[in-house]
This record gives structure tokens, C-alpha cells and sequence, in this order.
């Protein structure tokens, strides 16, 4: 296997599992929205915007992946998820107080951490392949630089030369 068809290989498994991280959230939402959620003014439809959002993503991350947005937008769905089961562990989110008992609770926060954590490295893939082309491209390297400092400054020390040959000449004439 060569480098090229390793890496082309690691970043779809990577994809894959935000993936089903996406969907493996979705469903926790789907369940828990059935269970007892869906009875909640405010938290049911949070439950249901994320069991939509999940595969609406994933689709995404599957089929546009020549652009970051995807990526980020799976990072933040897990955050965002995470974070408002974290909030209903500790303070409590709506008036909804969690206790992580169930494993649909181990479940979201292993799916949702996934979609974090994964996302992220797909996210820092791109920001690298990304930047030694900009690196390439945007500033000459070290040679080409020396090169162009060294032309102007003969250029200014030719245009003082000719300046103090015109300013003698002139002195001379007057």
C-alpha cells in the first residue's frame, strides 16, 4: 500500500466513523425523543432537531468532502449535543436533570464524543494539506527572496550613483 492510498484510506475511515458517530447520535435522539422526550415542551424538540440534523450531516460529510464546512459542522453538532447533556448532568438543562444511568446516555456521549474528537483530526488534515500549498504558492522560498533583495539594492545603489553624478554635474555647471 503506498503512501498516498494509506492516507486516502485513513481520512475515509476517519469519515466513516464521524459517520456513524452522526447517526449513532441521531438514533439515541430518535429512542430517547420516543421514550419520554417527546413529552417535553422545550427539550422534544431539541431531541428532534438532532435525530434530523444527524443523518442531514452525515450525508454531508459522505458526499461533500472537498470542502471543510461538513467537518465543522459535525464537530459542532457533537459539542453542542455533549455540551447540553452535560449541562443536564450537572445543572440541569430545561428543568431536565440526568443521572448517566441508561445506555442510551453512554451511547450519545460516546457517539457525540466521536463526532468531536473525529471530526476535529479530519478538520486538522485539511488545515495541514492546506497550508504548505499556501506556504508554496503565497511567499518565495529563502533563495528567491535573497535574490530579489540583493536586485534592489544594486537598483538603489545604481540610482544614487546616477543622482550624485547628475547633482556633481549640475554643481559643476553652475
Amino acid at each position: 500500500m503506498t503512501g498516498l492510498t494509506s492516507h486516502w484510506t485513513f481520512r475515509w475511515t476517519l469519515r466513516l466513523l464521524v459517520v456513524l458517530g452522526l447517526l449513532g447520535s441521531a438514533w439515541v435522539h430518535w429512542v430517547v425523543w420516543r421514550d419520554w422526550a417527546r413529552f417535553d415542551d422545550v427539550v422534544g424538540p431539541l431531541f428532534v432537531v438532532n435525530y434530523v440534523a444527524g443523518p442531514v450531516i452525515a450525508l454531508a460529510v459522505l458526499g461533500w468532502h472537498s470542502h471543510w464546512l461538513p467537518e465543522a459542522a459535525a464537530v459542532g453538532f457533537g459539542a453542542a449535543t455533549l455540551g447540553g447533556y452535560l449541562l443536564s448532568l450537572t445543572v440541569g438543562f430545561f428543568g431536565i436533570r440526568e443521572q448517566f444511568r441508561t445506555e442510551e446516555e453512554v451511547w450519545g456521549v460516546v457517539t457525540e464524543a466521536g463526532c468531536v474528537v473525529l471530526g476535529a483530526v479530519l478538520l486538522l488534515l485539511r488545515w495541514r494539506e492546506a497550508r504548505p500549498q499556501r506556504h508554496r504558492e503565497g511567499r518565495p522560498d529563502a533563495r528567491q527572496a535573497r535574490e530579489r533583495r540583493r536586485w534592489q539594492h544594486q537598483e538603489r545603489g545604481q540610482g544614487q550613483e546616477q543622482r550624485q553624478e547628475r547633482g556633481q554635474g549640475q554643481g559643476q555647471a553652475a
